[in-house]
């Protein structure tokens, strides 16, 4: 099974309820894009129309690998501002009075094609698409949400966390990100091998942090935490988000293994995620009822089994809720949202074909649609899961 093997096989369109206006002070444009990502395509775009970054505003990152389109709001915008390109274009859509934010996202359409199936994984699949129809899927946040995550050496919020800035410095300096270029590569290589010969580091220093953090190092080799106030806010969120993630899906995990039958899995980047094929009647009405709380110091669990299975996640990550409270970084923290356990995709059609790409091979076709926040790609993982 392959997917995103095109960009136009993996296509995802953000719905907003955005009030639109003749006038008001944000302009309101449709961004679609291929082969970038959300953030990285704004910083463009602020350099080529000449806006400040800081006016731009969205309420959600799009995949790199697909072609979305989303809504974006610039401040003092016109509809004199567009683009068309190749692999992005920008467009006029309205006025509004506010920017653009992830609470006015209700939820996104996908047109999927999952390519490159076998004709025996097909029984698989059509049985997963009753039983998803019928009783959903977990909401799990899916492998894009850990690509911080270092397979060796963590989350870097969990270091942080824990007061090992050492080691939260070390994975931020070091970790390999698949779209790194070479000579990146080997230079995270190199300072991993050289960790704590800050001299050979600072040799081998290329960006601005790297140069900052080696140069203060060799001045003061116990100074990793006053570091960390240099990372942009947004990346240091991201990195939070990462790990209370990775809770929320250890909390969810073992609620699908305590109400759910016939139990299937599909392996992630940090843990197998954990699926049911059937619920009896109460187990599906408490599961689509239930939203879980993301971890933090402060929470309100909805029942005694939530409550429960919170405390034994934490208890076995070994956390105290005191811990999510961090006074050496404060350009991020951890705030606790209620997200729903399971979702039932909306509009749901399939159809399938003879594989044009991978012949002798099966292709299933897939629109539908998801609520914010809610992953495509877990419904994929769900639909093949065994």
């Amino acid at each position: 099974m392959k997917i995103k093997v095109k960009s136009e096989d993996f296509i995802v369109e953000e719905i907003a309820d955005i009030p639109l206006k003749k006038k008001g002070t944000f302009g309101v444009y449709i961004l679609k894009k291929r082969g970038w990502n959300t953030v990285d395509l704004l910083m463009r775009l602020a350099r080529e129309l000449s806006i400040p970054y800081r006016l731009f505003s969205y309420g959600g990152k799009k995949d790199r690998y697909a072609l979305t389109a989303q809504f974006i709001t610039i401040k003092g915008g016109s509809p004199q501002i567009k683009c068309q390109t190749e692999n992005y274009s920008l467009s006029f859509a309205g006025f509004t009075d506010r920017s653009m934010g992830p609470d006015l996202i209700s939820g996104n359409d996908f047109d999927i094609a999952v390519r490159d199936i076998k004709e025996a994984e097909l029984q698989t699949v059509s049985k997963n698409l009753e039983n998803t129809g019928r009783l959903g899927f977990p909401n799990y946040f899916d492998d894009q949400r850990f690509g911080s995550y270092d397979q060796k050496q963590g989350f870097i919020a969990e270091r942080i966390m824990r007061g090992h800035f050492n080691g939260a410095l070390q994975i931020y300096l070091t970790h390999i990100h698949p779209e790194d270029k070479k000579e990146e590569k080997e230079r995270k290589r190199y300072f991993l091998e050289n960790w704590k010969n800050w001299e050979a580091c600072l040799q081998k220093a290329k960006t601005r942090f790297e140069k900052l953090a080696f140069d203060n190092l060799l001045k003061d080799p116990k100074g990793f935490a006053p570091l960390f106030q240099e990372i942009p806010r947004e990346e240091m969120s991201l990195f939070f988000s990462a790990y209370q993630s990775h809770l929320w899906n250890e909390i969810l995990r073992k609620i699908v293994g305590w109400v759910g039958k016939d139990l299937t899995g599909y392996r992630g980047v940090v843990d197998d995620y954990l699926f049911y094929n059937e619920l009896n009647v109460d187990d599906f009405t408490y599961l689509n009822e239930l939203n879980i709380p993301t971890p933090a110091s402060k929470v309100k669990t909805p029942d005694k089994l939530t409550e429960t299975v919170y405390a034994e996640v934490l208890k076995g990550n070994m956390i105290k809720p005191s811990m999510f409270d961090i006074k050496k970084v404060t350009q991020a923290f951890f705030k606790s949202s209620d997200r729903k356990a399971i979702i039932i995709p909306k509009g749901l059609s399939v159809s399938y074909s003879d594989d044009e790409i991978y012949k002798e091979r099966r292709k299933l076709m897939l629109k539908f649609s998801l609520p914010r926040g809610s992953y495509g790609t877990m419904f994929i993982k769900r639909l093949f899961s065994k």
